[in-house]
């Protein structure tokens, strides 16, 4: 098996993993363990938490002590554990701490099967930025796999859903310890925990206007975990109304919500037309409003007449995720000094994936959970809620935020 194939299927069961869980525990969780929108909202927010710390320790572990891909099969296997564990359990204290216990171990994966992957490709003489994105897209093809997969075999609101992704996750963490080795750098330069962080980039918000890009990094971070928490469960609620019982999208809503990664594939290859044309104010700007359709249509769709509004705000997500997200990475990669770039990008998942999502999901669950009464929630409150949150961010945004586009240059940047 020639090397590119065996880093495609590291990256396909990579997201496989996650994508087996991730959009459809919250069905599970409302469903099911009848936990609340508060409860939900928490324990989506443990990956908020864990991406504040464990990432950054385990790179460290990996740059100085132990081969990338060992620590990566470690990861994968304790957090298979810990799903096996969750698995088990039904009331919300200890379910909680399996799902820290998880996703302590499992975000780090995803900035270490980069590791590994980069380190392979280059001691083989692959051209990195070249080849590496057809391998990583078939990450999101093993999420959408992964969904499909869940919702076709009827584990969406049991947990088989955990058992599909502990197996994949105990098969890659042993597929990892065969992977060629990823030795740590002898006498390489030492960063310190805090660099490693990515503390050393806050003097990036010295600067007016990445100080305002990183505060809305983090608002618009909130808005990230939103959809994964709470989309699922919105639309098997309607399995409790008769006339959408048996309709396509309630029997089958994993497969429904898959849309959105599907189009997040898309999107993605539009980004340098679209930096290069409007510039990151302008995109960041679409990006918001595309989070206040996807939310807006959620409120008012439904799984009858109303169907085509719920794809539509499935497709406007690859826009709202995409659009904010890989350009936000470059953008802070373009305006951060050479010296700080690893630190910058650190800061900005940081700020959308730690801070922002953590606090996030906690504001969202108690936001669903004010709009509950007698176990019965009010969607289409919930979501205008979100709309319009969204929608303050895009009115101040571009009021805020000043940066002034050249295509000339964005052009000659997106040559390298």
């Amino acid at each position: 098996m020639g090397i590119k194939l065996r880093l495609t299927v590291m990256n396909f069961l990579e997201f496989f993993v996650w994508g087996a869980w991730l959009i459809s525990l919250g069905g599970y969780m409302f469903n099911a363990l009848h936990f609340t929108g508060t409860q939900i909202g928490a324990i989506y927010g443990t990956m908020g938490i864990a991406s504040i710390f464990t990432p950054a320790l385990f790179g460290i572990v990996a740059d100085r002590w132990i081969n990338a891909e060992r620590v990566l099969g470690i990861c994968h296997v304790v957090g298979a554990a810990s799903l096996l564990w969750a698995s088990t359990l039904h009331d919300f204290n200890t379910f909680y701490l399996a799902m820290l216990l998880n996703s302590a171990f499992f975000m780090p994966t995803i900035a270490l099967n980069n590791t590994v992957s980069y380190i392979i490709l280059e001691k083989r003489d692959f051209n990195i930025v070249k080849d590496f994105p057809p391998i990583r897209v078939w990450g999101t093809v093993g999420f959408v796999c992964a969904m499909w997969l869940v919702d076709l075999s009827g584990s969406g609101l049991q947990p088989a859903q955990l058992y599909i992704s502990a197996g994949a996750g105990i098969f890659l963490g042993i597929y990892a310890f065969t992977m060629p080795p990823c030795a740590p750098v002898p006498n390489m330069t030492k960063r310190s925990f805090a660099s490693s962080l990515g503390l050393d980039a806050f003097v990036l918000f010295k600067n007016r206007k990445m100080l305002i890009f990183f505060v809305y990094s983090m608002l618009l971070g909130f808005a990230l975990q939103i959809s994964n928490a709470f989309a699922d469960g919105f639309i098997n609620d309607f399995a409790k109304v008769p006339e959408y019982a048996q309709s396509f999208g309630v029997r089958h809503s994993v497969l429904l919500i898959s849309i959105s990664q599907i189009s997040e594939t898309l999107f993605i290859l539009t980004i340098p037309f679209f930096l290069r044309r409007f510039g990151i104010k302008q995109v960041i700007i679409m990006s918001i409003f595309a989070w206040v359709f996807r939310f807006g249509l959620f409120g008012f769709g439904n799984p009858g007449a109303g169907l085509p509004l719920l794809v539509l705000s499935m497709i406007v997500y690859g826009m709202a995720f995409d659009f904010f997200n890989i350009s936000g990475s470059l953008f802070v990669e373009r305006e951060a000094d050479i010296k700080i770039r690893a630190s910058a990008q650190g800061l900005f998942m940081l700020m959308t994936n730690g801070f922002g999502a953590w606090i996030g999901t906690y504001i969202s669950g108690r936001v669903v959970d004010h709009y509950t009464t007698n176990g019965i929630r009010d969607w289409h409150s919930i979501w205008i809620s979100f709309a319009a949150y969204a929608l303050v961010l895009g009115i101040t945004f571009p009021l805020v935020f000043r940066y002034k586009h050249d295509p000339a240059t964005a052009t000659t940047a997106f040559q390298h």
